[in-house]
């Protein structure tokens, strides 16, 4: 059907189900776990894996920023050793990244998003 909109797309490839599935996650508990100040980046997650999984182009590219900023907060006003201290937030921030960046991610995206 043309025209549905859908929270995820099983027909997507893998690793951008399990990047909607990881933005869905992180919009959540950024949503709970901030008092207010993380409304912008909740939206932003939630609105890049909604995007994704509608196979939009902007949503790609928003939830690719959204990684890419999360993955720079856990070293911004930090140190290494420190960042390396929350190694859960880190191991979570490099997957997303490398989810949304994977040759196969990006080729679909290329091919099938509009």
């Amino acid at each position: 059907m043309a025209g549905q909109q859908r929270f995820f797309d099983p027909s997507q490839p893998q690793t951008l189900q399990i990047a909607v599935i990881l933005l869905y996650f992180e919009a959540f508990f950024t949503l709970i776990g901030s008092a207010g100040l993380g409304l912008p980046f909740a939206l932003a997650y939630g609105g890049g894996g909604y995007g994704i999984a509608n196979g939009k182009k902007w949503g790609y590219i928003l939830g690719l920023v959204v990684a890419l900023l999360w993955l720079a907060t856990q070293f911004v006003g930090r140190t290494l050793t420190s960042a390396l201290n929350d190694p859960i937030n880190l191991m979570f921030a490099i997957a997303l990244v490398a989810l949304l960046v994977h040759p196969q991610s990006r080729e679909y995206q290329k091919i099938w998003f509009s």
